[in-house]
């Protein structure tokens, strides 16, 4: 299968409320220029100096997404393009983040990445402490406005038990739908990979991040 095949595929069993993200991490820009062709324009990355030689060398329609762990002292190199940041883990990284984006005289869109897997290399926020920083940010609104919030992202548990990979999806549902009664604009649930974006899907994703199932599996040197 090609990766334009691949792409129609997943697309068309997509609902329309649904965003795709093509992961191209490690891949290619000939591989990401032949998704690319066949109309996908959000593309995801891990590592912000990969993204940044492909958004060089790639067209600017593209948007561009930061999926990965973000150090702080990165956050400079993606900051004139970044569209969306999906793995705001701390208070801090936001700082760092409207900091950049303002230098840029840029709104940069995040989202806070929420620790609901059951292992420990995992990054993410507990509930306390993105309660912590919704709070900081509501007695505050001036102090990060170059940066806005626009929902909440989380990785499953790696296993093959699809009843645990539901129960912390819907867990973080549950999170995701509380805080959009209160902040209208948090409008976007990233969750959902390769092996497990129908079932995302049906726990309410409104984003998924695909890689292996457009492009093929990954080599990594």
């Amino acid at each position: 299968m090609s990766i334009a095949n691949n792409l129609t595929q997943i697309k068309s069993s997509l609902p329309e409320q649904v965003t795709l993200v093509a992961v191209s991490k490690t891949k290619p820009v000939a591989n990401l220029m032949e998704a690319y062709d066949a109309g996908q324009r959000i593309f995801g990355e891990n590592k912000i100096q990969e993204m940044t030689d492909k958004y060089e060398a790639m067209p600017k329609d593209i948007e561009w997404h930061m999926i990965g762990h973000v150090q702080t002292n990165k956050v400079k190199y993606m900051a004139p393009y970044v569209n969306l940041v999906h793995g705001v883990d701390s208070f801090k990284l936001l700082k760092e983040i409207n900091k950049q984006a303002a230098k840029n005289n840029r709104v940069i869109n995040c989202l806070l990445q929420m620790h609901i897997a059951e292992e420990d290399t995992k990054f993410g926020l507990d509930e306390s402490e993105l309660n912590e920083i919704l709070d900081h940010l509501k007695l505050d609104k001036n102090e990060l406005k170059n940066i806005k919030i626009i929902g909440l992202m989380g990785m499953a548990t790696f296993t093959e038990d699809q009843n645990q990979i539901k129960k912390e999806f819907l867990r973080l549902k549950s999170i995701f739908d509380k805080l959009n009664t209160e902040h209208s604009q948090m409008n976007t649930l990233s969750m959902g990979m390769s092996g497990d974006y129908e079932l995302a899907i049906s726990c309410g994703s409104t984003m998924v991040r695909i890689g292996s199932s457009i492009f093929g599996n990954r080599n990594y040197q």
